[in-house]
């Protein structure tokens, strides 16, 4: 080497460079100018192969590096003939008479050196996340590093695999260079970072004061904002006018809002957020929007027994009854025609912005069949059609799809006194009746069956007028007189004075029940249905009401005898 110097030196010309080049020589080699392996020197490259990069480090000899430590990812290799590097020299001389050198490993041990150099300055370091171990990550930082879970990040982390292949800033909190071990933390360095940005923004932070954050974590009730340094909570009720059902519809983690802050304890240093108060209430000018009678279209949000709501605008919803749903059905339940998620047309028939109440109708949307009812169905007419219920009160029969007719029980027949409907109808029995009225606005139809035939009442005092004589058969008999059917289903009343001429104390003594019976009629009273009867008044009629007497006698001591020889058995 000496030798090789000296010619150098001499090709240049002059002894005092050639005694500095060979002091500055003795310096690269520890003073004694001897290599020493596993130490990092200085060389040129001197010439390219195949397989190596032959390297001049000064030595009697050249020393080789395996050319695939000069290759880059794409498999290309980045060095040539004349470029200075440093490697290390791992021996001196191999079989060949070759120095064998390393340059990956002299990159290795300079990178381990700036390590130690970082810690004891307390530098931070970068490096790439690479892979999962157990109990964290690796990562690479020129050597390979250990970045345990907890110091992932300032909050455990659940998912890891998210950080892979990803480049950040670590401070060194472990560093053993003879066991190759290396500590890292990202943790320490989010904290002091959040530390200094903590300061800052307590100083913007008071109730009103609009800021920007991050989406930090997301709950059930609402979404941690990190704002800082210093989180706070946007409750759920505060996120939209507009209903929410979890955070999740409207926020990601990582995601920036801009939130006002609606309270803020200093000493707690707890933040209360707000998001919807960013924004102007849509009710306020709600009933500017939507006056009464607007036609709306919304989705249905929520389904209730009594109704269901519906938004019409983000923050505005109303409520569509179930009786405002059909003019027709009659619904149990909302559910039956409508589905959450379901676009629907609705027509406002009350709004009321300070209470924030709308109330919709959707049968509105369709014109009310009820109002062509009458045209159809005038008063008079007769319609046929099937009972399709039976009430205490009277029968429902179906006039067309969704509107039946009641035929109340008073309807039903002029003269039979009926107890319940049933005695007579079931339900799918097909009838007749006559409109009587419709009542558009409490949606009634009114029918009748006895109305099919003329009222015998209306024509009673031309059948059998004042003077009559009739027979007829005891149907009740009272303490006040008895009841007399003088027709089917028409009655009339014999006064208990009406009996005989003399004073009758009780009217059993007289008459009774399902006795056939001869009496005449004395008044009429048609709006009333009233029939004065009496059997007095026949007296003197001539011998033949004498003979009734003589028989009407002999039958009540007849009926008495059968009672005496009844009562003598017992």
């Amino acid at each position: 080497m000496q030798q090789n110097v000296n010619q150098q030196v001499g090709m240049d010309g002059g002894d005092e460079d050639f005694a500095a080049m060979f002091e500055a020589s003795l310096k690269e080699r520890g003073g004694d100018g001897i290599l020493k392996e596993g130490e990092i020197v200085k060389g040129t490259v001197v010439q390219v192969t195949k397989d190596f990069a032959i390297v001049d480090i000064g030595y009697k000899s050249e020393g080789q590096v395996p050319i695939s430590e000069f290759t880059n990812p794409r498999g290309e290799v980045s060095v040539q003939a004349g470029d200075p590097v440093e490697v290390l020299l791992e021996s001196r001389e191999n079989d060949t008479g070759m120095v064998v050198l390393s340059k990956e490993k002299a990159d290795k041990m300079r990178i381990w050196d700036e390590i130690s150099a970082a810690c004891e300055r307390d530098e931070i370091v970068k490096g790439t996340i690479v892979g999962r171990v157990k109990g964290g990550l690796s990562v690479d930082i020129g050597v390979k590093a250990f970045l345990p879970g907890s110091q992932v990040d300032i909050r455990p982390v659940r998912n890891l695999d998210q950080y892979i292949s990803k480049e950040f800033e670590f401070k060194v909190i472990k560093f053993n260079k003879k066991r190759g071990n290396i500590v890292l933390s990202r943790r320490v360095l989010l904290e002091k970072q959040r530390e200094e940005m903590k300061k800052e923004t307590l100083k913007n932070l008071k109730e009103g004061a609009v800021l920007k954050g991050v989406v930090k974590n997301l709950t059930d009730y609402g979404a941690f904002i990190d704002l800082g340094g210093i989180d706070g909570l946007l409750h759920i009720t505060d996120m939209s006018w507009g209903r929410i059902g979890h955070p999740s519809e409207m926020f990601n983690v990582g995601d920036e809002v801009r939130v006002v802050v609606l309270k803020f304890d200093p000493t707690q240093e707890r933040v209360s957020l707000g998001l919807k108060q960013i924004q102007e209430d849509p009710w306020h000018r709600a009933d500017e929007k939507y006056p009464v009678g607007t036609r709306v279209r919304g989705k249905v949000v929520s389904i209730t027994d009594y109704g269901a709501f519906i938004e019409i605008e983000q923050g505005v919803e109303g409520l569509v009854h179930v009786s405002e749903m059909s003019w027709t059905k009659r619904l149990k339940h909302p559910s039956k025609i409508l589905e959450v998620g379901q676009e629907v047309e609705a027509v406002v028939l009350d709004i009321d912005p300070k209470a924030k109440r709308i109330a919709l109708g959707m049968k509105q949307i369709e014109q009310n069949p009820w109002t062509l009812l009458e045209d159809k169905y005038p008063i008079g007419s007769v319609i046929k059609g099937q009972i399709r219920n039976v009430t205490d009160f009277g029968v429902f029969v179906g006039v067309e799809e969704g509107v039946d007719g009641l035929v109340h029980v008073s309807d039903i027949s002029w003269t039979v006194r009926i107890k319940h409907p049933g005695e007579m109808f079931k339900k799918g029995d097909e009838v007749e009746a006559v409109v009587l009225n419709i009542d558009v606005e409490n949606e009634r139809f009114s029918l009748g069956i006895k109305q099919l035939q003329p009222d015998p009442w209306e024509t009673l005092s031309e059948r059998l007028p004042v003077g009559s004589r009739v027979k007829g058969k005891v149907t009740k008999v009272t303490d006040f007189g008895a009841f007399v059917e003088i027709e089917p289903g028409i009655e009339g009343l014999v006064h208990v004075s009406e009996l005989k001429e003399e004073r009758v104390e009780n009217p059993r003594d007289v008459v009774q029940e399902a006795q056939d019976v001869e009496v005449k009629i004395i008044d009429i009273n048609t709006p009333d249905r009233k029939v004065a009867l009496s059997m007095k008044a026949l007296i003197g009629e001539g011998e033949d009401y004498r003979e009734y007497l003589r028989k009407q006698a002999e039958g009540s001591k007849a009926r008495l005898g059968d009672v005496m020889a009844s009562k003598l058995k017992k």
